[in-house]
């Protein structure tokens, strides 16, 4: 890959972990999530730069992607959430008082909540019916962000201090907070026009959304892929699934052609003709290397090196990822041949 950026890619495992994969996520996993959360920003940025040449502008801008995201209205009010939030960040970090703050808000203050003042007002440009502006007073909460804030702390229960405090330090990055290598990830400068300062701070955030929406359609994966006694449908497992579930191991084995599974037993040889202790001897030689073949089966089962699926039993896979990508750009219903634009490669823009 040559947009392969190792600073990027760290921080990349470690938004996985923060998120619910394990301590240590796959490095197989994390390529191809990398690998679809740049596919989708550069198709949004393809998307932003022509709707920026269609208004005559120099950059790309907030309103640019705002006006993409503008049907899918959750994912347009979290963002709306997060710019406000930049904003309050910026304030207090500048040191004006809270309750400055709370009243600017109320009044619609340009001054302190710039990111959101713009957005408010791009947005009463193209609102007809008053639904993207109603966004604003909305105090909704958001079932994603909590089923993500209780699993997190499910996440931190069986964690000593020096985990929990990995596990903080996770939860704090941002694509955001490498601003440089993220801008040179998505190659940005090969690109006529350049996405504002503005624009690229919404395109970190997209990133990371991106990548917690595929670690969670993966986590439900995965949970669908565990058998329950007594449920009926535990046997109606995907046929996707099933291929790439198979096509992993069937790698694995091969990469570890000395695993017990692939090991045939040992072939005890005929004692000689002439020999004249062909009684107690060879049957104890040949009992002491069945016993000796049953130690190292016993041992390399205990390994968890034998295909490496002990030591990553908790990680997602990246069977779940493809299969969670299925799911999210499958079509379904008797409209499905009539679905948007972004659903006809066959996986929906996650991003937006």
């Amino acid at each position: 890959m040559e947009y392969f950026s190792p600073v990027i890619f760290l921080t990349l495992s470690q938004c996985m972990f923060s998120l619910g994969d394990a301590r240590r996520p796959l490095h197989e996993t994390a390529v191809l999530i990398e690998d679809v959360v740049h596919t989708q920003l550069i198709n949004l940025l393809q998307q932003a730069a022509e709707v920026s040449r269609l208004r005559g502008a120099r950059v790309i801008s907030d309103e640019d992607l705002l006006f993409l995201m503008r049907k899918d209205k959750k994912k347009l009010r979290r963002l709306l959430k997060y710019m406000f939030f930049r904003d309050y960040k910026s304030k207090i970090v500048k040191g004006i008082d809270e309750d400055d703050l709370l009243e600017d808000k109320l009044s619609g203050s340009s001054n302190t909540n710039k990111r959101q003042k713009t957005a408010q007002d791009f947005l009463n440009s193209i609102d007809q019916t008053g639904e993207l502006l109603a966004m604003f007073e909305d105090d909704e909460i958001d079932e994603v962000k909590q089923e993500r804030m209780e699993r997190a702390e499910r996440q931190t229960r069986i964690m000593d201090s020096a985990q929990y405090a990995e596990f903080c330090e996770s939860r704090q990055l941002s694509f955001y907070k490498k601003a440089s290598k993220f801008r040179d990830w998505l190659d940005c400068s090969s690109m006529e026009i350049k996405p504002s300062v503005v624009a690229m701070e919404i395109l970190a955030y997209l990133a990371y959304e991106t990548v917690a929406q595929l670690v969670d359609l993966a986590l439900l994966v995965r949970q669908d892929m565990v058998t329950k006694a007594g449920d009926p449908f535990s046997h109606a497992i995907s046929a996707t699934f099933i291929q790439y579930h198979n096509s992993a191991e069937g790698s694995c084995m091969k990469s570890y052609p000395d695993s017990p599974e692939n090991t045939p037993p040992p072939t005890p040889t005929a004692p000689s003709s002439g020999s004249q202790h062909s009684g107690k001897s060879t049957s104890g030689s040949l009992g002491n290397g069945q016993d000796s073949a049953k130690t190292k089966q016993k041992k390399r089962k205990k390994s968890p090196a034998a295909c490496g699926v002990e030591a990553h039993s908790d990680a997602i896979q990246p069977c779940h990822i493809r299969e969670a990508v299925r799911r999210y750009g499958h079509k379904i219903g008797p409209l499905s041949p009539f679905t948007s634009a972004y659903r006809r490669n066959g996986m929906a823009f996650l991003a937006c």
